[in-house]
């Protein structure tokens, strides 16, 4: 019996630093209409994303106007000199929710012409990989990251339904040993 509760510590404590891992969905600055011309540089969307931690399968998410602005995803080319011509997506529904499908840098622009030139854009970068749980270091500064980036080889979903199978089995004996 106290074996089988260890086993069911372990397996809690496993279970809690996979949930860690799980994908998350970030309101863009943090606030409702955040997507809009900063008043001042701490009010930069970038300062906002450089105090965030993404990983990848999280999703950023905007709230705006659709009828006053839209979002364009755009190459670092464009974010740099705020071209607008060729996006590699465009939103328009004011709503906008973006999956971050692969790790190094994600840029965004205002669909709005000369918004971007006012400082709205935002630049996030997003770390390597979730299989590494104690080794946790900061995120690059956008501006030191050039390289292309390189896709995952896993997501972890299958280690995760491995523990979680184990867990249940895990359970079913406590509950049979209880019973007895």
């Amino acid at each position: 019996m106290a074996l089988l509760r260890a086993l069911l510590s372990s397996m809690l404590l496993v279970s809690f630093f996979i949930s860690l891992t799980e994908a998350r969905e970030f309101l863009v600055g943090g606030k409702t209409n955040a997507w809009k011309i900063p008043s001042s540089e701490s009010e930069s969307l970038n300062k906002w994303a450089e105090a965030s931690r993404f990983q990848i399968g999280d999703s950023l998410f905007w709230n705006y106007d659709p009828s006053k602005d839209s979002l364009l995803q755009v190459s670092k080319k464009d974010y740099d000199s705020c071209n607008t011509s060729s996006p590699i997506a465009v939103y328009k529904d004011g709503n906008t929710k973006v999956k971050l499908d692969r790790s190094g840098p994600f840029y965004f622009t205002s669909g709005t012409q000369g918004n971007c030139e006012k400082g709205q854009k935002l630049v996030t970068v997003v770390l390597s990989g979730r299989r590494e749980f104690f080794n946790v270091s900061p995120a690059p500064s956008p501006v030191e990251f050039e390289g292309p980036a390189m896709a995952p080889t896993s997501d972890g979903t299958s280690l995760r339904g491995s523990f979680m199978a184990i867990f249940g089995v895990l359970m079913r004996l406590v509950l049979l040993e209880m019973m007895m």
